[in-house]
């Protein structure tokens, strides 16, 4: 979950010279803002290694997630 998504997506839109896209959204948000993505990795791997043996519960990986909610976002905009 990323916090205060929307100024932050806003940010990395202002950055970016061509048309806006997932993959340049995505790209920018990773340079700009690097300890998100690594809370997003870690928040990730924490609940893989909690799920109990045989039990599964369908979590999207972080590039997915994060992707996902760029294209959200760019829709709505």
């Amino acid at each position: 979950m990323i916090l205060n998504k929307e100024e932050k997506f806003q940010a990395v839109l202002a950055t970016i010279t061509e048309k806006p896209n997932e993959i340049n959204m995505f790209g920018g948000f990773l340079k700009m803002y690097p300890d998100e993505w690594k809370q997003l990795k870690i928040n990730f791997s924490k609940f893989n290694r909690s799920k109990q043996f045989g039990k599964t519960i369908p979590l999207p990986k972080p590039e997915q997630s994060l992707k996902k909610e760029i294209r959200v976002w760019l829709k709505n905009r």
